[in-house]
């Protein structure tokens, strides 16, 4: 890196360590030194252990598994890093679970991402980084500058080296479609969309029916996050009754319980692609689940910023480097 690396440092929350710990290796630095203790009665305190004045501070913190209190240490962090003279405060949040709530879809409720949003601009945060924003449009609600990056590069580079024929790429819903179509675009295959329909706030869907032949065909289920697995496994019934032969899926964010995993295990799904944004140690022992990391990802996109540069590199081309470290 052109910038001297005495002036940059990247520090993580509790619930990114070992995220962290892959960024810093990529970069050839050490992480920032600090401290997270849980009190009894459930009080977070932080505290920062080295100086940072002037410093530039990538503070890592992904909001996911345990999503409130995450946050609250997400806060207190970025307070900290103000309050100790940092030259600037860069809050990258791997996956950003609040950005599910980004509408008043209905009387009486709350607009939890722009509430969030408000909140991190409010305790200090210079810019955020983070990386496909189940609803991008909530970047509307930072007044600070907000860089949604892509998985589907890194994603669609792996499934290149299964070398499967006969590949299709299945959007579970319309409101996934434009998103599908950039997996599609990047591999070279046809898409195709299925129906789905939620009735209520819980986190099961219908999947109604597929758009699309897939009759002989293996088919790869693309998707930005999943919790229960639900909405994988009833594409993948549909997919099948369609004649599909073997069938994939791939996710961003993978933020599964017990209950989703044995789901998993004795679905049509054959394989299942997700990434390392969420710490979640249930998918580690799953024979089904493949893990890429993007903390490569990530440190070159901190890369690429102190060196004053575009992140738009990161789609047109990926380092061999990268590649090698994510995989």
């Amino acid at each position: 890196m052109k910038k001297k690396q005495d002036q940059i440092k990247i520090f993580a929350g509790s619930s990114s360590l070992e995220f962290v710990n892959k960024m810093c290796e990529y970069l050839d630095i050490e992480p920032g030194k600090s401290k997270t203790s849980h009190f009894r009665e459930g009080n977070t305190y932080v505290k920062i252990e080295e100086n940072v004045r002037n410093k530039d501070i990538y503070l890592v913190q992904t909001i996911g598994l345990n999503a409130n209190n995450s946050f609250v240490e997400l806060l207190f962090w970025i307070d900290s890093f103000k309050r100790s003279s940092a030259n600037s405060v860069t809050v990258i949040m791997p996956y950003f679970s609040y950005a599910k709530a980004d509408k008043k879809d209905e009387p009486r409720v709350s607009i939890r991402a722009r509430v969030c949003a408000d909140c991190i601009e409010t305790a200090g945060a210079d810019r955020v980084i983070t990386i496909d924003l189940h609803s991008p449009q909530i970047q509307g609600f930072f007044k600070k500058p907000v860089d949604n990056l892509y998985a589907h590069p890194l994603l669609c580079e792996f499934i290149k080296t299964r070398n499967i024929k006969d590949l299709v790429v299945v959007s579970p819903d319309a409101g996934f479609a434009r998103n599908a179509r950039r997996y599609g675009s990047y591999l070279n295959l046809p898409v195709f969309i299925c129906e789905k329909t939620r009735k209520d706030h819980s986190e099961q869907a219908e999947v109604r029916d597929l758009f699309g032949p897939v009759k002989i065909k293996n088919a790869l289920i693309v998707d930005d996050f999943t919790i229960t697995c639900g909405t994988l496994i009833e594409t993948a019934n549909v997919v099948k009754k369609k004649g599909a032969e073997k069938i994939y899926a791939m996710v961003t964010h993978a933020l599964l319980d017990d209950k989703a995993i044995d789901a998993l295990n004795k679905s049509d799904i054959c394989e299942l692609i997700v990434t390392d944004t969420v710490a979640n140690p249930r998918v580690l022992n799953c024979k089904k689940i493949t893990i890429i990391s993007v903390a490569p990802f990530f440190a070159e996109a901190v890369k690429i910023i102190e060196n004053k540069g575009s992140l738009s590199k990161l789609f047109d081309s990926l380092p061999k480097k990268l590649l090698k470290c994510c995989y």
